[in-house]
């Protein structure tokens, strides 16, 4: 499941382009939830793309560079050796 928040976001569509409306101060929450894969692969020269997707066909991608890819690395570290979520 996809939920997909979008704040103070409007858009005109016409002849089948769609154009920003209004000022540019638009803001987005996004969350995937049941996610069915993952791939993890570089991603241009230094990041790294995380990629989720559900059953659905929804899909959420992540770019990273090293040291947030390591940050999240290292959290799902300390997840699994409190043993709380890894059992």
């Amino acid at each position: 499941m996809l939920s997909l928040q979008l704040d103070d976001f409007m858009v005109e569509l016409k002849d089948g382009s769609i154009k920003n409306v209004g000022p540019a101060n638009k803001s987005a929450t996004s969350k995937l939830y049941d996610v069915e894969s993952v791939d993890v692969r570089e991603f241009g020269d230094k990041r790294v793309k995380l990629a989720f997707a559900d059953d659905q066909g929804n899909e959420v991608e992540i770019a990273l560079f090293p040291e947030q890819a390591e940050a999240v690395a290292s959290g799902l570290e300390a997840l699994q050796a409190d043993g709380t979520v890894f059992e």
